[in-house]
C-alpha cells in the first residue's frame, strides 16, 4: 500500500469518526458536501486543486480536471444518490491529502535526486490539516501554513506568477545574431529594439524605454543589460557578448521551470536551526543566517567558489554542522588528486615537494611528525596509500589560512585561498568540490562569536598570519546546507536565474517524468 493510501485510511478513520456537526448523517459522514450539496469548502478546494501550477505543482497529479468535471455534474444532477457524493468525497480527499503532502515534503524524496538531505522528522499532522480544508472556507491559507516556513520560498513562488503571465504571452522579438564576437557599449546592434522590449518584459528597463529605435548600444540599453547580466550571473560589462546573448533567448517557459524545480528543492529542506550557514552551488554564493528567518538584512553574504563541473568533482548537496576553525592548517592532499595529477609530478621532479611547500609523512601521523623523502620506494608507499601527501601551512596553501570545520563522509568543507582573483570571475567551479570563502574572516568572526577567546578580527588575522596551527571548538555549532537552487528571489523583486551547471534542473525533470520545458532560441 502506497504512502498516500495509508494516509487517507487514517485520515478518513480520523475524521469520519468525527464528522462536523449538521453534515450528513449516515454509516459515512461526508467531508465535502449537506444535504446533497457540495460545500463551499469543497468548491474551493477543487478551485484550488484545479489551480495547483501556482504552486509549481501540476493539477494532473490530482487529477483536478476530473474532479471539477465530477463536481459539476454532481451539482446539477437531480437524481444523484449518497453513494455518489461518498464516492466524489473519497477522490477529492485523496486528492487534498496528496496537495498537502507535496505540498509540506515535496513529490519525490530528496535522495532520488542525489542530495544527501535527512528525512524531515518535524511532528506534522495532514488529518488535522484536512480537517481545517474541510471546515474553513480559505483553502490558500490553510495550505500556507503547509508550506515551507521561508521567505525566500514565498518571494520565489510570487515571482511564479509573473513569470507565467510572461510565458503565456506572446514571445518576446527575435533578437538577431552578433555581426561578430560581441557588440560593445555605443557599438551599433541591428537587435537593438527587440533588445530594449525584451529587456522591458524582464524588467531591467522602465517601459518607456522599449519605444526608442536609435539601433545603438546607448547608455540606457547598457545600463538594461548590466542589470540583467547581474540577475543571471554574467560578468557585468554592459556589452552583448555570447553568453549574454544566449540567457536573453532562454524562453520564458524554461524560466518558469527553473522556479518549479527550485520551490520542489526548497521544500525538502528541513526547518532552519540558527545560525544557519547555506551555500547555493550554482549561485557561487554564501548566506549566515543568524536568526531562524531568513531575511537578507540579517545574514551575511559572500561570493564562494565550488567543484567543477566534472561529475567527480562536483560539490556534494548535504548538510553538517560546522564544528570547529582551524588556523594554519595544513592541507592532507585527497588520495584522488595524488593518483591522478601529483604523483607523475613527483617523480618527475625531485624538487615539487619543496617548490610546493609539501611534504611525505605516515598515514596517520600528527602534525609534529617528521616529513619523510621522496624516494622511490616512498613514492610506491604513497601510491598504496601506505603514506599521505601534504602541504605546510603558508601563505601560499590551497586552503589558504583558514579552516571551517563540517565533519562530513564527502570530507568536504569550507576554507580560505590564496588564488583570491577567482572570486572575481563571474562563473566560479574551480574547486575538487570544497568551498572556499572570499570572505574569511567576516565569516570566522561570525561563527567564532561566543566562543572562548573574544575573537575579533583583528584577532582572527594575527592568528592567520602567526606561527602556529590551532583550532577553535566554536560555542554553538553552525547547521550548514549546501544546496542547488537556480532561480532566486529577492526582497526587492528581483529574481535571479543561473545557469544549471551541474545538470541537476535536468536530473529533477526526469525524475518527476516533465516534458521539458520549450527551448527554442527566440
Amino acid at each position: 500500500m502506497s504512502t498516500a493510501s495509508r494516509t487517507l485510511g487514517w485520515a478518513l478513520g480520523l475524521l469520519c469518526a468525527a464528522a462536523s456537526p449538521g453534515r450528513a448523517a449516515g454509516p459515512e459522514p461526508l467531508l465535502w458536501s449537506q444535504a446533497g450539496k457540495a460545500t463551499p469548502e469543497a468548491r474551493s478546494l477543487v478551485e484550488t486543486l484545479e489551480s495547483a501550477s501556482a504552486y509549481g505543482l501540476s493539477p494532473a497529479a490530482y487529477d483536478a480536471a476530473g474532479l471539477a468535471s465530477e463536481l459539476g455534474a454532481l451539482s446539477a444532477g437531480q437524481s444523484t444518490t449518497p453513494a455518489d457524493w461518498s464516492a466524489f468525497d473519497r477522490r477529492l480527499t485523496a486528492a487534498a491529502l496528496e496537495l498537502i503532502r507535496q505540498l509540506h515534503y515535496g513529490r519525490i524524496d530528496p535522495r532520488a535526486a542525489g542530495f544527501d538531505l535527512p528525512p524531515r522528522t518535524e511532528s506534522f499532522d495532514a488529518a488535522a490539516v484536512l480537517g481545517r480544508l474541510a471546515s474553513q472556507p480559505d483553502t490558500s491559507a490553510v495550505l500556507a501554513a503547509v508550506e515551507p516556513d521561508y521567505l525566500h520560498y514565498r518571494l520565489l513562488r510570487q515571482a511564479l506568477a509573473r513569470y507565467r503571465s510572461l510565458a503565456a504571452a506572446a514571445p518576446p522579438p527575435v533578437l538577431p545574431a552578433l555581426p561578430h564576437r560581441s557588440v560593445k557599449p555605443g557599438e551599433p546592434y541591428e537587435g537593438s529594439a527587440q533588445l530594449r522590449r525584451r529587456l522591458v518584459a524582464e524588467g531591467d528597463m522602465p517601459p518607456p524605454a522599449a519605444q526608442r529605435e536609435d539601433g545603438l548600444l546607448d547608455e540606457e540599453l547598457v545600463a538594461g543589460l548590466k542589470r540583467f547580466q547581474y540577475l543571471h550571473g554574467l560578468a557585468e560589462d554592459g556589452a552583448l557578448g555570447a553568453s549574454t546573448l544566449a540567457a536573453l533567448r532562454v524562453p520564458f517557459a524554461q524560466r518558469v521551470r527553473q522556479i518549479e524545480l527550485t520551490l520542489e528543492r526548497w521544500r525538502w529542506v528541513p526547518a532552519l536551526r540558527p545560525p544557519t550557514l547555506i551555500v547555493n552551488i550554482p549561485q557561487f554564493r554564501l548566506f549566515l543566517i543568524r536568526s531562524g528567518v531568513d531575511n537578507e538584512a540579517d545574514m551575511l553574504r559572500m561570493n564562494v567558489i565550488v567543484g567543477r563541473q566534472y561529475p567527480q568533482l562536483h560539490t556534494p548537496v548535504f548538510t553538517a554542522d560546522m564544528t570547529a576553525v582551524l588556523f594554519r592548517p595544513y592541507w592532507d592532499v585527497p588520495p584522488s588528486i595524488v593518483r591522478h595529477e601529483l604523483l607523475a609530478e613527483l617523480r618527475r621532479d625531485p624538487r615539487y615537494l619543496e617548490t610546493h611547500n609539501m611534504e611525505l609523512v605516515a598515514a596517520g601521523a600528527a602534525d609534529s611528525s617528521a616529513a619523510l623523502a621522496a624516494t622511490p620506494g616512498n613514492l610506491a608507499a604513497l601510491e598504496a596509500g601506505q603514506l599521505r601527501l601534504r602541504q605546510r601551512p603558508g601563505p601560499d596553501n590551497a586552503l589558504g589560512l583558514i579552516k571551517f570545520v563540517l565533519p562530513n563522509r564527502y570530507d568536504v568543507y569550507l576554507h580560505s585561498t590564496p588564488a583570491q582573483q577567482l572570486f572575481a570571475e563571474p562563473r566560479r567551479a574551480f574547486s575538487h568540490g570544497c568551498i572556499r570563502v572570499s570572505n574569511p574572516v567576516a565569516l570566522a568572526a561570525a561563527v567564532m562569536s561566543g566562543s572562548a577567546g573574544d575573537w575579533t578580527p583583528e584577532k582572527i588575522r594575527a592568528a592567520m598570519n602567526g606561527a602556529a596551527s590551532f583550532h577553535v571548538k566554536l560555542a554553538q555549532p553552525v547547521h550548514v546546507l549546501i544546496l542547488y537552487g537556480t532561480a532566486v528571489a529577492t526582497e526587492d523583486g528581483a529574481v535571479h536565474f543561473f545557469e544549471d551547471i551541474y545538470g541537476q534542473d535536468r536530473r529533477l525533470e526526469a525524475l518527476l517524468a516533465l516534458a521539458p520545458a520549450h527551448t527554442a532560441s527566440q
